[in-house]
């Protein structure tokens, strides 16, 4: 004679079962969009590579976005990257290590190039506004004065000591602008998910550069890089953001 399955037949243990059951299943689910979160940061850290640069007859060409609201300008990051590990040159030809010479102070980290014609110039011209906008911040000169805004050229050959010193006194002469060899400043780059190739010529003999856009923020309390900037975020994002960012706060 057959039996019929016992299965489902213990109304003691069914819903006991089952809840488990639902509550394996919504801690997969929990799971999956933790690890999706994680793919998504490590995506913003990497960020889209712009291309950039001028032509033999000097007119600029990029491809490039940008917009008048940014939205949310900041992505907190819940794994810091530390500094890299760069020794580079800074304007006036002197040995720069990025570690030393930045301890203990909120940093602002950006790798682009003089001769870029939109994302680079915006972005520092942004940070240079908001960093002049600190005087009505309240805070004080000598907070102010631990602020600094570190430009790595990503196109050596072209951006010297001298050149870099140039352009940017033309945006903020309290800038660090640092320059070298560029294997260094690649390897340099890629230590903070940045991604950065060598300035080429395309099929129409244009010289073309790509690298990522992004914007590091360093706390000085635990010199690492905890807030992340894409090409999007404006002059007013950071001139919000930036005396949190001073103080090592989270915008």
């Amino acid at each position: 004679m057959r039996t019929k399955s016992s299965k489902s037949t213990d109304s003691s243990t069914g819903p006991r079962t089952d809840a488990r059951t639902a509550a394996g299943a919504a801690a997969v689910r929990t799971g999956r969009r933790r690890a999706l979160a994680a793919a998504a940061l490590l995506s913003a850290a990497a960020l889209t590579l712009t291309a950039c640069g001028s032509g033999g007859d000097d007119k600029p060409v990029a491809d490039v976005s940008v917009e008048k609201d940014s939205g949310k300008a900041a992505t907190v990051l819940d794994n810091p990257y530390k500094k890299p590990n760069l020794v580079l040159k800074d304007v006036n030809g002197k040995k720069y290590d990025l570690r030393e010479e930045t301890k203990g102070k909120a940093t602002l980290l950006y790798f682009g190039y003089t001769h870029c014609p939109d994302a680079c110039p915006l972005t520092m011209g942004n940070i240079a506004v908001a960093k002049k906008e600190l005087e009505k911040s309240g805070l004080s000169k000598a907070e102010r004065d631990k602020l600094r805004v570190v430009f790595v050229t990503t196109d050596p050959d072209r951006d010297t000591p001298a050149h870099l010193k140039e352009w940017l006194d033309g945006v903020d002469s309290d800038f660090v602008g640092l320059t070298g060899d560029f294997a260094t400043i690649q390897a340099g780059a890629s230590q903070v998910a940045i991604s950065v190739e060598p300035t080429k010529k395309d099929k129409k003999g244009k010289l073309v550069s790509m690298h990522g856009t992004s914007v590091i923020a360093y706390s000085p309390k635990t010199d690492k890089g905890y807030v992340l900037y894409g090409e999007k975020a404006t002059a007013a994002d950071y001139t919000r953001d930036l005396p949190k960012l001073i103080k090592g706060e989270t915008p």
